[in-house]
């Protein structure tokens, strides 16, 4: 089997962005210690990525441009599961008062699609755009459970399964017996696996036999006990992952 060859070009201009997402800004020697370039070498590429938009030059410090945040939205646009899906998580954060998200999954990596945060809601540091594992939290474990096993097995390969919390599931034998049980419910739950004092409860979003991602409401553990966590939440989100999925399919 043929394997893919980085082009070598390509690689050097992602780590570049990346660099200067984590950077935020930097100057052409900060940014070339921090890469272990020559800064003749840097500057080219970022010479290149100014001329086309993705990078800025303030003041002699470099930023990634929001050309990004351009071709994002247009990405985002181009989903049918955003433009079906996007009013439902808004109606849920106003229910709940909570955060309410829609994940999907890209590349065997969660990404948070819709964030939408009700009147009650706290930071939790997510946002749209946001790639978290999947094997760690209620939405990436509703999409998994709807995937074939292979497909599975391959993702739990290519990231593991990493452990934040005291709580979060690091043995494969376990998350297929948790996958399994949330196929029986209906329904995924995060008791504070990704995040100490956060819970979520997740359904997946299913449309012409495939999961299109998973509709998520999470908030501080306190507050998701009891049988708000246990009936209520499950089946608001159940009735409004039907109401997607019947878009989806009629769309």
């Amino acid at each position: 089997m043929n394997k893919t060859v980085p082009v070598k070009t390509a690689t050097r201009i992602a780590e570049i962005v990346e660099a200067l997402l984590e950077l935020e800004r930097a100057s052409l020697s900060e940014l070339a210690r921090h890469l272990d370039l020559a800064d003749s070498t840097l500057h080219d590429h970022l010479t290149t990525l100014e001329s086309l938009g993705y990078v800025v030059r303030d003041d002699k410090k470099y930023r990634v441009s929001l050309r990004f945040l351009e071709v994002g939205e247009k990405v985002r646009n181009q989903l049918n599961v955003y433009q079906v899906a996007d009013p439902e998580v808004s109606k849920l954060a106003n229910e709940t008062g909570e955060h309410a998200s829609l994940m999907i999954e890209e590349n065997g990596m969660g990404v948070i699609l819709v964030i939408a945060k009700g009147t009650d809601a706290v930071n939790l540091e997510a946002y749209a755009g946001r790639r978290v594992v999947l094997t760690a939290n209620a939405p990436g474990k509703a999409i998994l459970a709807h995937l074939p096993e292979r497909r599975v097995e391959r993702i739990i390969d290519q990231q593991g399964l990493p452990k934040y919390t005291e709580h979060t599931i690091t043995e494969r034998e376990d998350l297929f017996e948790e996958l399994a049980a949330i196929r029986e419910r209906g329904y995924a739950t995060d008791t504070e696996e990704l995040v100490e004092g956060v819970k979520a409860i997740s359904v997946p979003v299913i449309s012409r036999n495939r999961v299109q991602g998973a509709l998520t409401v999470g908030g501080p553990a306190h507050r998701m006990e009891g049988e708000l966590f246990e009936e209520e939440l499950p089946n608001l989100l159940l009735r409004a992952s039907n109401v997607v999925e019947l878009n989806l399919t009629h769309s």
